[in-house]
């Protein structure tokens, strides 16, 4: 048979063969390459995390959302009177009427005191798990008398028997329980429809619940409106309050072990968290919040002001995941590097085939961390993930090198490499840190072996 192989072709073979340059032109196009399954796999962890989203949403629906307590507040209502020119049509004689209205004012306390119980448990859905919580939460303090001069209405105007009691949450479909009194008299409270104006769907949006007419109230002792209020809510994700007293006193407990405190205030007691969970107190005074005790018209948005207790973990499984999947790119190209290195020093040929097989090893990781994560903590995840791959391409490195020292080594070189990313991955002050470290000691290993090899060859 005629043998149609040319001298340039062979020649480019053996080049492709033996060539320095040649065999990190292959290796830099097999880790692009790899690049794809890698995004491929980010884009599955963020479908599980929109899945495990979906599913938690459905829960908290059906349960309960986030509990966020404005109030109590007080509406009084108050005439305007307006002068109006009038026109009558049959004598065209003009004389003015006067028109009344009726608006409203709002009243924050004199003092406040919330006292809540979370009693958290788990509902799931599928293979995805959620904490929910019913909580007892006592509210009481007392009105001063208002005054009417700061938002220039005169007290001869209100209407003292249309005033009302309100109070606002984010959550009213999880209240199973609510009892309120006003100057020791019980008044019932009920569900006010209120037209949402916020454009933003993804803003928390507040509720009213209201009493009927306080129509008891003792005007000659305006000075002591007192009240009390019990409220049994479901709810999940997270308890907040904003400090509408003049003096806010604030206090929930929970045995629940990873409470993450959030908002514009504190807690102010050092010992809030115990090996029973926390006991978490808050004291807050009308100097330290920007915001006055009376308005007109309409009550002001203050959510920003809201502090409480958020009871999610902050950094999940698929968030680690995630983190992880994105130094896929460092563990291949390194990974790679010292098999180049091995393949250079000790003159053993490795196939591009062979090369590929351990990058797709290397991504294989990712799937397993994922895939375990979910059925189990991330560290179990991690450990099964890695040890599984590292004795694979250890077994797999073994065929090819034929020693016992090169795998020995690219196990260890592995081992150490995870044990760095995961490392990184529990750092969130220090992260960008220690991975600069790192690196920076990787490089000087790598230059420091490299050293030796003639670049001129190739």
């Amino acid at each position: 048979m005629e043998n149609t192989n040319t001298p340039q072709q062979n020649k480019f073979g053996t080049w492709l063969k033996t060539s320095i340059t040649a065999r990190m032109l292959m290796v830099g196009f097999l880790i692009i390459i790899l690049l794809i399954p890698l995004s491929f796999i980010e884009n599955l962890i963020r479908e599980r995390s929109l899945r495990k989203e979906t599913a938690l949403n459905e829960i908290n629906q059906q349960w309960g959302n986030e509990l966020l307590i404005y109030g109590p507040i007080l509406e009084i209502p108050y005439k305007t009177f307006k002068e109006k020119t009038v026109t009558d049509i049959t004598t065209k004689s003009v004389y003015n009427e006067t028109i009344e209205n009726i608006e409203y004012a709002y009243f924050f306390p004199e003092n406040l005191k919330i006292n809540s119980t979370i009693n958290p448990e788990e509902k799931k859905r599928g293979i995805y798990g959620t904490a929910v919580y019913n909580s007892t939460i006592k509210i009481n303090g007392a009105f001063r008398n208002p005054d009417f001069n700061n938002l220039e209405i005169d007290s001869k105007h209100v209407v003292w028997d249309k005033v009302k009691l309100i109070i606002q949450s984010s959550n009213v479909k999880g209240v199973y329980g609510a009892e309120v009194s006003f100057q020791n008299k019980n008044y019932p409270i009920t569900s006010k429809y209120n037209k949402s104006k916020i454009n933003n769907p993804l803003q928390l949006t507040l509720h009213t619940l209201e009493t009927k007419n306080l129509d008891n109230i003792d005007t000659s002792n305006l000075n002591n409106m007192s009240f009390n209020i019990d409220l049994k809510i479901k709810g999940s994700e997270q308890i907040r309050f904003i400090p509408v007293g003049k003096t806010t006193e604030a206090e929930i407990t929970s045995n629940w072990k990873t409470a993450n405190f959030i908002g514009e205030f504190l807690p102010y007691n050092d010992d809030k968290i115990n090996e029973n969970g926390f006991d978490a107190k808050w004291k807050i005074l009308e100097l330290n919040r920007p915001f006055s005790q009376e308005y007109k018209n309409a009550i002001p948005d203050l959510t920003e002001f809201a502090s409480g207790v958020n009871f999610m973990i902050p950094v999940d499984e698929y968030q680690k995941s995630e983190r992880s999947a994105k130094y896929g790119f460092l563990v291949i190209a390194l990974t790679f590097l010292i098999f180049f290195l091995i393949q250079t020093l000790s003159k053993i040929d490795i196939h591009p085939f062979q090369y590929l097989m351990i990058g797709l090893a290397l991504t294989m990781f990712y799937t397993l961390l994922v895939s375990i994560s979910e059925h189990s903590n991330f560290l179990k995840a991690y450990l099964i993930a890695g040890i599984s791959v590292i004795i694979l391409i250890t077994l797999y490195s073994k065929s090819i090198l034929k020693t016992f020292k090169f795998p020995l080594f690219i196990g260890l070189s592995l081992t150490a490499l995870y044990i760095f990313i995961y490392v990184i991955i529990q750092l969130e002050n220090y992260a960008l840190l220690v991975g600069s470290i790192g690196l920076f000691l990787i490089l000087a290993i790598v230059m420091y072996v490299s050293r030796k090899i003639d670049w001129n060859n190739g």
